[in-house]
Parts: C-alpha cells; sequence; structure tokens
C-alpha cells in the first residue's frame, strides 16, 4: 500500500466529494421533469373538456380536429421531455452519488440502469431523436403547403426521418 502524505489525503477527499453537487442537476431535473408531466397532462386533461364540449354541447370550431392533433403533439413534446429529463436525473444519480437500492429490487426497468457515461449518452440521445421527430411533426402541422414542391420536401423530410430510426434502432449511436 502506497504511504499518502495529509496533503494528498485531503485533497483527494475533497475532489471526491465535490462529486455530490451533481445532486442539483439530479434535484432540478427531477423538479423539471415532473413539472413537465404535469403541464402535459393538464394540455390532456382541456382536450379532453374540448371532445367533451365537441360531442355533448355543440362546440363545433372549423379546425377541431387539426386543434385536437396539435394540442396531443404539443402534450407529446412534453412528455418526452419529462422522460429525458427523468433518465438524466437517474443517470447523474446512479454515476456520480450512488446506485438506486429501489432500482435494483424491481430489477423490471432496464432503461433506468446506467453503468457508464456512454450508456447515458445513447439514452438520452435515442429519446432526443423522438423529441425532435415529435418537435418537427408539430412544427409540420402549421405549414400551408401552396406548390407540388414544398409537398416534396415534406415527403422527403418524412423519408429521412423514417431512415433515421431505422438506423436508430439497427445501430448503436456510439461511433464502434
Amino acid at each position: 500500500m502506497k504511504k499518502r502524505n495529509i496533503l494528498e489525503v485531503i485533497f483527494e477527499g475533497t475532489l471526491w466529494k465535490c462529486r455530490l453537487i451533481a445532486i442539483l442537476a439530479v434535484i432540478f431535473g427531477m423538479v423539471g421533469s415532473i413539472s413537465l408531466f404535469l403541464v402535459g397532462s393538464y394540455d390532456i386533461v382541456m382536450i379532453t373538456k374540448r371532445v367533451y364540449m365537441f360531442f355533448f354541447e355543440g362546440y363545433r370550431p372549423l379546425n377541431f380536429h387539426e386543434l385536437l392533433i396539435e394540442k396531443i403533439i404539443g402534450a407529446l413534446h412534453l412528455y418526452l421531455v419529462a422522460v429525458v429529463m427523468l433518465i438524466f436525473s437517474f443517470g447523474i444519480y446512479e454515476l456520480f452519488i450512488s446506485e438506486i437500492d429501489d432500482r435494483e429490487e424491481g430489477d423490471r426497468s432496464k432503461i433506468l440502469a446506467i453503468h457508464s457515461l456512454d450508456e447515458l449518452k445513447d439514452k438520452l440521445g435515442k429519446v432526443v431523436i423522438m423529441v425532435l421527430i415529435i418537435g418537427f411533426f408539430k412544427r409540420v402541422m402549421d405549414i400551408d403547403y401552396s406548390n407540388p414542391i414544398e409537398m416534396m420536401y415534406l415527403a422527403g423530410s418524412i423519408l429521412m426521418l423514417a431512415l433515421a430510426l431505422y438506423f436508430m434502432h439497427k445501430l448503436p449511436l456510439r461511433g464502434r
């Protein structure tokens, strides 16, 4: 065993304890995730209220279907960002603070089991890609297509997204 001087012991102990500052990212990531889940759920409740009004109270706006789809996609987008923050919080906690003992007992979900920074990156990367795809579709809903070339651009972008999803599931995100 190597003999260490007191300065080295103090410095390394302090350095090791500084990893606990990552708890701020965990706490605020969880707060952000919970907030987004609540806001997304509120949006779904409001959508349900509008659907009730459509069927039972004569609420008939001209663009009801588009409005409904836009709101549902918006809520889905919020849920996916909340999942990104949740996975990030779990990963940072397990990597820097401690393993989560409750997860080990159930061991039903492998998505939250993170053992390295590369694993966290891979899991976050896949969910972020899904967030971007949902965000893309949310934006596409608002575009008016006035000529055939714009429709070709839309078809091309959908093809590119389909290819990205295909390769995302076929190949790992890491450059191996």
